[in-house]
């Protein structure tokens, strides 16, 4: 049995260390339990263990979970979050879900998103995901593409746009991943800064201490929790 409690003390631990050596607060980062394939019981520990943000991959998934974990997140204070690429037909659904989506990756995904939120009267808080790795394989938009992104967003009445999210390389190690982080942290810079994209959604259980230290507001840790995914 995965002993998800010390799973998370563990996780909490690493992430003051990394934020000590890079001259942060553990305050700063907002640690994201990816619960994709995680049952209820399993995400209901880890709100009881103090979790303040679920992010999942797929809104089918989240669909099926959410009549069972909705009281809990909403008395406990907890976010949802979807980290995972959504397609326009699914964002009806994802923005009666989800506080926060990660995955905003063009105009047409934006005009669709802000018209559902229209709907409902709400102002849908988002990230626009930038493919800093330059794999096929990724989504996310192009670096060089991103500023009109975020000029095009900024001007969607019922979107907040609160940063930017990234996915480290597969291959590269520690150092392909702290140079897809400093892309986006650079990327960031250049286009406002934090008063602009206060949030850098980047890292994962393999690289979010990389993450920490190149600048992460937000990490995205599953498998460090929950155990390797069946």
């Amino acid at each position: 049995m995965v002993a998800i409690v010390e799973n998370i003390n563990t996780v909490l631990s690493r992430i003051a260390e990394a934020s000590r050596r890079s001259g942060r607060r553990p305050e700063e980062i907002k640690l994201v339990a990816i619960s994709k394939t995680v049952g209820t019981e399993q995400m209901l520990e880890a709100i009881g263990a103090g979790i303040r943000a679920l992010g999942e991959n797929r809104v089918q998934e989240a669909r099926s979970k959410w009549p069972i974990i909705a009281h809990q997140m909403t008395s406990r204070g907890c976010e949802f979050h979807l980290v995972g690429h959504l397609q326009r037909n699914k964002a009806k659904e994802a923005v009666r879900l989800f506080d926060l989506i990660h995955s905003l990756d063009s105009e047409r995904l934006a005009l669709e998103i802000n018209k559902r939120a229209g709907e409902i009267s709400k102002i849908q808080r988002v990230l626009i995901e930038v493919n800093t790795s330059g794999e096929a394989s990724k989504f996310g938009i192009q670096p060089e593409e991103a500023e009109n992104l975020i000029n095009f967003v900024e001007t969607c009445p019922n979107l907040k746009l609160e940063g930017l999210m990234t996915v480290g390389p597969l291959y590269g190690g520690s150092v392909g991943a702290r140079q897809s982080f400093q892309t986006l942290r650079k990327l960031r810079d250049d286009c406002g800064g934090e008063e602009r994209l206060p949030d850098l959604s980047m890292g994962m259980t393999q690289d979010f201490e990389e993450a920490i230290e190149e600048g992460a507001t937000m990490i995205r840790v599953g498998t460090a929790i929950f155990g390797a995914r069946r």
